[in-house]
């Protein structure tokens, strides 16, 4: 049977009070799933963040991130650094089962969505955890990355960029949710209700209080500037848009 509902949280690294928040939304709540694409733990309370979410049950369906692959290699031998800063300090946070846990989580999952048929959710694209397409990528970047593509599968869930969109692509549609915890160009914890329709979310939460939160809970020695930055989302989306066109295959303006 499809589902009628599913909420769609993407990016939440590690940051607790955003995870709470919108967990607390009522149709959060009334879901029939919640379904995660990616970059779950990567931050300040990533073992928090994790068991959260494991107490809501099967409810939950679990995709696995670029962050949360670099956090199992880091902490397994099979790489020595982490792009981002506080990948090190969320690696040593986790215990080993957690380590296990993310390890075993698929890159892609499946739903049949009523009024969507068949949903492919991902973190970045649904051949690669880390590629970057964007709300302006060119049509023939679209073709690219939905090439071996299910020719059922009609929406294309996917987060990574941390910007919320919704666009067609080829007579699919793609949606972006945007992200819990490290949104850019707009604070607040953004996600996503699927179902009947596409209707992108942001739950607003008091952000100092959980800079605050986090400063007084989290050992990790940037925490202040990290969690000023990210909550207060200082980041704009024109400035990570021109960062990021050339990932996308485009030559900088």
């Amino acid at each position: 049977m499809p589902l009628d509902r599913v909420a769609v949280l993407s990016d939440i690294h590690g940051v607790l009070p955003a995870l709470e928040a919108v967990l607390a939304e009522p149709e959060v709540a009334a879901a029939d799933r919640i379904v995660l694409t990616g970059d779950i733990a990567a931050g300040p309370q990533p073992a928090e963040v994790i068991e959260l979410l494991r107490e809501q049950g099967e409810r939950v369906l679990w995709v696995a991130g670029n962050a949360d692959r670099e956090l199992v290699e880091y902490r397994r031998g099979d790489r020595e650094e982490i792009p981002d800063p506080i990948g090190p300090f969320a690696a040593g946070r986790l215990r080993a089962e957690q380590v296990d846990f993310l390890a075993a989580l698929p890159t892609t999952l499946t739903l049949d969505v009523r009024g969507f048929g068949k949903v492919l959710f991902c973190h970045a694209t649904p051949r690669d955890d880390e590629e970057i397409v964007l709300v302006d990528s060119r049509l023939d970047r679209w073709e690219e990355v939905f090439a071996g593509l299910d020719a059922d599968v009609r929406t294309v869930v996917c987060g990574h960029t941390h910007m919320p969109y919704v666009r067609l692509a080829h007579g699919r549609l793609v949606v972006n949710p945007g992200s819990v915890g490290m949104p850019y160009g707009r604070a607040g914890a953004h996600w996503c209700l699927l179902g009947p329709g596409t209707d992108l979310r942001v739950t607003p939460y008091d952000v100092p209080a959980a800079v605050a939160r986090l400063v007084a809970e989290c050992h990790y020695p940037g925490i202040t500037e990290w969690a000023d930055y990210f909550l207060h989302a200082r980041a704009t989306d024109a400035e990570v848009l021109r960062a990021w066109g050339p990932r996308d295959g485009r030559t900088a303006s």
